[in-house]
């Protein structure tokens, strides 16, 4: 059996990017994996996108030049959802808003096929659609990057023991979720500073990497300063945002 490449990178303690994408056009991912980001990420939980829409975004990943690979992360972490995901084989799968550790053993048995875990064994892509059913259920436990996100305040109470769970690859600090279930939506001071190192700590501990979201260059520089294993450098609407601010500032400026 053999792992991907980000699974081994992370495992290894090797600095990983990533970029965040909503968008449905498949062109999007497609040309930040051509970027070079280590990985790219397929959101499903805040966007509209369908299992067509990921399923041709992953195809647009794997085309590219690049040895970016794709990571769904899916709007909850449920058996039924996690496993359609999987058929359309990322090279891994984020579930958001993991408080316990027993959610973060149902999310990891989602994953896996019996008798190890719970999930079903289809003929999709991630089986060659049929001609490699028997390689693919051999490989599952193998080559898939499995995020747990860190995002409210039970889930950084219990990190120490999240982080323990067996066939966890990583976590996820969600930046926005965690400052507001603080109370301080988009405040970064010591209250999230703290909680933030209590996560830090505990992926140290068990190995397991962290990672969060910058949504900005100056996040990223922040991010990497407070020693985050790998970090998520930008999404695409927020940047298109920008863009598109700054050239019409630059016309208005310029016709003044």
């Amino acid at each position: 059996m053999t792992e991907t490449r980000l699974r081994t990178r992370l495992r290894d303690g090797e600095p990983v990017s990533g970029y965040w994408t909503t968008l449905a056009d498949p062109a999007v991912p497609e040309l930040v994996a051509e970027t070079g980001f280590d990985f790219v990420v397929v959101d499903t939980e805040h966007t509209p996108s369908n299992l067509e829409t990921v399923a041709n975004g992953l195809r647009a990943i794997d085309a590219a030049s690049t040895e970016a690979t794709g990571v769904v992360r899916v709007p909850w972490n449920d058996q039924v959802k996690i496993k359609r995901v999987l058929d359309l084989d990322p090279a891994g799968v984020m579930a958001p808003m993991i408080s316990t550790p027993e959610e973060a053993t149902e999310f990891v048995a989602a994953t896996r096929y019996p008798p190890r875990g719970v999930r079903g064994i289809g003929v999709g892509r991630s089986a060659g659609y049929g001609r490699d059913v028997g390689g693919q259920v051999e490989r599952g436990d193998a080559d898939l990057v499995r995020v747990a996100q860190i995002e409210t305040e039970p889930g950084v109470e219990n990190v120490g023991e999240i982080a323990a769970v067996e066939g966890l690859d990583a976590l996820f600090i969600g930046p926005a979720d965690l400052s507001a279930a603080l109370g301080s939506f988009g405040d970064h001071g010591d209250e999230f500073e703290d909680a933030v190192s209590r996560v830090l700590d505990a992926g140290s501990e068990h190995d397991t990497p962290v990672g969060t979201l910058a949504t900005s260059t100056d996040d990223v520089e922040r991010w990497v300063e407070w020693g985050f294993d790998y970090v998520i450098c930008g999404v695409d609407t927020l940047d298109l945002v920008r863009g598109a601010d700054a050239a019409l500032t630059a016309h208005e400026a310029a016709r003044e």
